[in-house]
Protein backbone atom coordinates (compact mmCIF):
# COMPACT_ATOMS: atom_id res chain seq x y z
CA UNK A 1 0.00 0.00 0.00
CA UNK A 2 1.53 3.38 -1.01
CA UNK A 3 1.02 6.75 0.76
CA UNK A 4 -1.72 7.80 -1.31
CA UNK A 5 -3.75 4.72 -0.94
CA UNK A 6 -3.48 4.85 2.19
CA UNK A 7 -4.83 8.78 2.81
CA UNK A 8 -7.72 7.52 1.30
CA UNK A 9 -8.41 4.90 3.53
CA UNK A 10 -7.60 7.32 6.42
CA UNK A 11 -10.61 9.25 5.52
CA UNK A 12 -12.96 6.38 5.62
CA UNK A 13 -11.28 5.16 9.06
CA UNK A 14 -12.05 8.67 10.33
CA UNK A 15 -16.25 7.94 9.53
CA UNK A 16 -15.81 4.50 10.57
CA UNK A 17 -16.83 3.32 7.27
CA UNK A 18 -13.86 0.77 6.27
CA UNK A 19 -14.84 -2.67 5.39
CA UNK A 20 -13.07 -5.76 7.44
CA UNK A 21 -10.49 -6.02 5.19
CA UNK A 22 -9.90 -2.51 4.41
CA UNK A 23 -9.34 -1.78 8.22
CA UNK A 24 -7.21 -4.67 8.69
CA UNK A 25 -5.08 -3.38 5.70
CA UNK A 26 -5.10 0.53 6.65
CA UNK A 27 -3.96 -0.37 10.18
CA UNK A 28 -1.21 -2.83 9.21
CA UNK A 29 0.09 -0.16 7.15
CA UNK A 30 -0.38 2.31 9.86
CA UNK A 31 2.08 0.14 12.19
CA UNK A 32 4.25 -0.07 9.30
CA UNK A 33 4.49 3.44 8.32
CA UNK A 34 4.14 5.76 11.44
CA UNK A 35 5.28 8.65 9.59
CA UNK A 36 1.99 8.68 7.60
CA UNK A 37 0.24 9.09 10.78
CA UNK A 38 -0.45 12.82 10.04
CA UNK A 39 -3.40 11.71 7.61
CA UNK A 40 -5.12 10.34 10.32
CA UNK A 41 -4.86 12.65 12.31
CA UNK A 42 -6.00 15.31 10.03
CA UNK A 43 -9.07 13.30 9.15
CA UNK A 44 -9.78 12.85 12.79
CA UNK A 45 -9.62 16.74 13.31
CA UNK A 46 -11.84 17.49 10.35
CA UNK A 47 -14.32 14.76 11.08
CA UNK A 48 -14.73 16.08 14.52
CA UNK A 49 -15.26 19.55 13.85
CA UNK A 50 -18.03 18.73 11.39
CA UNK A 51 -19.65 16.41 13.98
CA UNK A 52 -19.66 18.06 17.17
CA UNK A 53 -22.73 20.08 17.99
CA UNK A 54 -25.13 18.52 15.15
CA UNK A 55 -28.59 17.69 16.79
CA UNK A 56 -30.39 14.36 15.44
CA UNK A 57 -33.37 15.57 13.29
CA UNK A 58 -36.02 12.95 12.98
CA UNK A 59 -37.62 13.14 9.41
CA UNK A 60 -41.21 14.90 9.18
CA UNK A 61 -44.31 12.74 9.65
CA UNK A 62 -46.01 13.13 7.26
CA UNK A 63 -42.95 11.96 5.44
CA UNK A 64 -42.75 9.25 6.95
CA UNK A 65 -46.27 7.62 7.08
CA UNK A 66 -46.21 8.19 3.32
CA UNK A 67 -42.77 6.30 2.79
CA UNK A 68 -44.67 3.28 5.43
CA UNK A 69 -48.50 3.33 3.52
CA UNK A 70 -45.90 3.22 -0.10
CA UNK A 71 -43.55 -0.01 1.56
CA UNK A 72 -46.88 -1.73 2.51
CA UNK A 73 -48.94 -1.28 -0.83
CA UNK A 74 -45.84 -2.93 -2.58
CA UNK A 75 -45.87 -5.72 -0.02
CA UNK A 76 -49.41 -6.29 -0.69
CA UNK A 77 -48.79 -6.20 -4.42
CA UNK A 78 -45.78 -8.44 -3.96
CA UNK A 79 -47.80 -11.11 -2.02
CA UNK A 80 -50.94 -10.95 -4.57
CA UNK A 81 -49.42 -10.12 -7.91
CA UNK A 82 -52.36 -11.44 -9.60
CA UNK A 83 -54.48 -8.57 -8.27
CA UNK A 84 -55.36 -5.36 -9.45
CA UNK A 85 -52.72 -3.24 -8.42
CA UNK A 86 -54.27 -0.41 -5.79
CA UNK A 87 -54.83 3.21 -7.13
CA UNK A 88 -52.43 5.79 -6.25
CA UNK A 89 -53.77 6.56 -2.56
CA UNK A 90 -53.97 10.08 -0.88
CA UNK A 91 -51.53 9.83 1.63
CA UNK A 92 -52.26 12.00 4.94
CA UNK A 93 -51.93 11.63 8.88
CA UNK A 94 -51.73 10.03 11.17
CA UNK A 95 -48.95 7.47 11.53
CA UNK A 96 -49.70 4.52 10.08
CA UNK A 97 -51.75 1.63 11.70
CA UNK A 98 -50.73 -1.22 13.55
CA UNK A 99 -51.61 -3.36 10.50
CA UNK A 100 -49.46 -1.78 8.29
CA UNK A 101 -46.48 -2.01 10.60
CA UNK A 102 -47.36 -5.32 10.99
CA UNK A 103 -47.41 -5.93 7.08
CA UNK A 104 -44.36 -4.35 6.61
CA UNK A 105 -42.59 -7.00 9.16
CA UNK A 106 -43.66 -9.55 7.06
CA UNK A 107 -42.49 -8.58 4.12
CA UNK A 108 -40.82 -11.09 1.77
CA UNK A 109 -38.15 -8.22 1.15
CA UNK A 110 -37.53 -7.39 -2.72
CA UNK A 111 -35.28 -5.35 -4.56
CA UNK A 112 -38.16 -2.69 -5.02
CA UNK A 113 -38.52 -2.90 -1.22
CA UNK A 114 -34.84 -2.73 -0.89
CA UNK A 115 -34.96 0.69 -3.22
CA UNK A 116 -37.37 2.13 -1.21
CA UNK A 117 -35.66 1.41 2.13
CA UNK A 118 -32.59 2.97 0.29
CA UNK A 119 -34.44 6.20 -0.46
CA UNK A 120 -35.67 6.37 3.47
CA UNK A 121 -32.15 6.14 4.58
CA UNK A 122 -30.97 9.20 2.02
CA UNK A 123 -33.90 10.77 3.33
CA UNK A 124 -32.42 10.54 6.33
CA UNK A 125 -29.77 11.67 5.81
CA UNK A 126 -30.61 14.70 3.62
CA UNK A 127 -32.45 15.67 7.02
CA UNK A 128 -29.10 15.36 8.60
CA UNK A 129 -27.46 17.09 6.24
CA UNK A 130 -29.63 19.95 6.42
CA UNK A 131 -28.22 20.77 9.99
CA UNK A 132 -25.02 19.85 9.26
CA UNK A 133 -24.95 22.85 6.28
CA UNK A 134 -25.10 25.59 9.01
CA UNK A 135 -22.42 23.72 11.11
CA UNK A 136 -20.09 23.44 7.42
CA UNK A 137 -20.49 27.00 6.77
CA UNK A 138 -19.51 27.75 10.24
CA UNK A 139 -16.78 25.81 10.55
CA UNK A 140 -13.82 27.09 12.78
CA UNK A 141 -11.35 29.54 10.64
CA UNK A 142 -8.30 26.84 11.47
CA UNK A 143 -10.35 23.82 9.53
CA UNK A 144 -11.54 26.35 6.72
CA UNK A 145 -7.73 27.66 6.53
CA UNK A 146 -6.53 24.21 7.14
CA UNK A 147 -8.74 23.28 3.97
CA UNK A 148 -7.33 26.28 1.92
CA UNK A 149 -3.78 25.04 2.05
CA UNK A 150 -4.03 21.70 1.09
CA UNK A 151 -5.68 22.92 -2.06
CA UNK A 152 -3.38 25.11 -2.91
CA UNK A 153 -0.59 24.42 -5.78
CA UNK A 154 2.49 24.90 -3.22
CA UNK A 155 0.86 23.65 0.07
CA UNK A 156 3.08 21.79 2.31
CA UNK A 157 3.32 19.59 5.21
CA UNK A 158 5.90 18.55 8.08
CA UNK A 159 5.63 16.51 11.21
CA UNK A 160 7.79 16.45 14.12
CA UNK A 161 7.49 14.33 16.83
CA UNK A 162 7.66 14.50 20.87
CA UNK A 163 9.92 12.73 23.12
CA UNK A 164 6.45 11.06 24.79
CA UNK A 165 5.52 10.19 21.22
CA UNK A 166 2.36 12.97 20.41
CA UNK A 167 2.80 15.06 17.00
CA UNK A 168 2.51 18.05 15.81
CA UNK A 169 1.89 18.41 12.15
CA UNK A 170 2.44 21.75 10.18
CA UNK A 171 0.43 22.68 6.81
CA UNK A 172 1.16 25.87 5.06
CA UNK A 173 1.52 27.80 1.83
CA UNK A 174 3.48 30.85 1.03
CA UNK A 175 1.02 31.81 -1.71
CA UNK A 176 -1.76 32.10 0.46
CA UNK A 177 0.41 33.18 3.39
CA UNK A 178 -1.47 30.70 6.10
CA UNK A 179 -0.53 28.02 8.18
CA UNK A 180 -2.17 25.96 10.56
CA UNK A 181 -0.98 22.83 12.98
CA UNK A 182 -2.63 19.61 13.82
CA UNK A 183 -1.43 18.04 17.12
CA UNK A 184 -1.94 14.36 18.12
CA UNK A 185 -1.53 12.95 21.52
CA UNK A 186 -0.02 16.40 22.92
CA UNK A 187 0.19 15.56 26.62
CA UNK A 188 -2.11 18.32 28.87
CA UNK A 189 0.28 21.23 30.37
CA UNK A 190 -0.28 21.84 33.80
CA UNK A 191 -2.74 24.66 35.47
CA UNK A 192 -1.53 28.01 34.67
CA UNK A 193 0.26 27.23 31.15
CA UNK A 194 -1.06 26.86 27.88
CA UNK A 195 0.48 26.30 24.62
CA UNK A 196 2.10 28.68 22.52
CA UNK A 197 2.99 28.87 18.93
CA UNK A 198 5.14 31.11 17.36
CA UNK A 199 7.39 31.64 14.02
CA UNK A 200 11.06 31.93 13.85
CA UNK A 201 12.70 34.52 11.57
CA UNK A 202 16.44 34.58 11.69
CA UNK A 203 16.53 33.65 14.80
CA UNK A 204 13.84 36.60 16.22
CA UNK A 205 10.55 34.42 17.48
CA UNK A 206 7.54 36.05 16.42
CA UNK A 207 4.07 35.14 18.71
CA UNK A 208 1.69 33.10 16.39
CA UNK A 209 -0.89 32.56 18.88
CA UNK A 210 -1.93 29.74 21.62
CA UNK A 211 -3.63 26.61 21.89
CA UNK A 212 -4.94 24.60 24.50
CA UNK A 213 -4.71 20.16 23.70
CA UNK A 214 -6.06 17.85 26.17
CA UNK A 215 -4.41 14.42 26.38
CA UNK A 216 -5.31 12.06 23.83
CA UNK A 217 -7.42 14.83 21.41
CA UNK A 218 -6.43 16.19 18.37
CA UNK A 219 -6.34 19.46 18.12
CA UNK A 220 -6.38 22.10 15.12
CA UNK A 221 -5.27 25.72 15.30
CA UNK A 222 -4.96 28.56 12.67
CA UNK A 223 -1.46 30.32 13.60
CA UNK A 224 -1.47 34.21 13.52
CA UNK A 225 -0.10 36.38 11.53
CA UNK A 226 0.82 35.27 7.27
CA UNK A 227 3.91 32.46 7.13
CA UNK A 228 7.11 34.01 5.17
CA UNK A 229 9.74 31.92 3.45
CA UNK A 230 12.00 30.20 5.84
CA UNK A 231 10.11 30.20 8.39
CA UNK A 232 10.72 28.15 11.48
CA UNK A 233 7.55 26.84 13.69
CA UNK A 234 7.91 26.22 17.39
CA UNK A 235 5.57 25.30 19.86
CA UNK A 236 6.42 26.28 23.65
CA UNK A 237 4.85 25.39 26.72
CA UNK A 238 4.22 29.41 28.50
CA UNK A 239 2.48 30.74 31.22
CA UNK A 240 -1.29 31.37 31.18
CA UNK A 241 -2.10 34.03 28.64
CA UNK A 242 1.46 33.86 26.77
CA UNK A 243 4.72 34.67 27.32
CA UNK A 244 5.21 37.96 29.43
CA UNK A 245 8.08 38.93 27.69
CA UNK A 246 7.29 38.54 23.82
CA UNK A 247 9.74 36.01 23.91
CA UNK A 248 9.48 32.19 24.51
CA UNK A 249 10.55 31.35 28.16
CA UNK A 250 11.01 27.78 27.70
CA UNK A 251 12.50 25.42 24.97
CA UNK A 252 10.18 24.28 22.39
CA UNK A 253 8.72 20.92 22.93
CA UNK A 254 9.02 20.57 18.48
CA UNK A 255 10.43 22.48 15.99
CA UNK A 256 9.29 21.99 11.93
CA UNK A 257 11.06 24.04 9.43
CA UNK A 258 9.28 25.39 6.48
CA UNK A 259 12.50 25.46 4.34
CA UNK A 260 13.40 22.63 2.29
Amino acid sequence: MNEEQFAELSAGYALHALSPEDLAAFEAARAEHPEWEHHVTRDAATAASLADGIAEVPSPLTLRSTLLAKIAADAAADAAPEEQPPSRPEYVEPAPTTNTIQTVERRNWTRGLLALAASLVLLVALGYGAVAINDYVNRPAAVVALSEIEAAPDAQESTGELADGGTVTAYWSESLGKAVITTSALPAVDEGETYEIWFVRADAPVSAGLFEAATGDSTTALLDGPVEPGDVIAVTVEPAGGSPTGAPTSDPIVVIPTAA
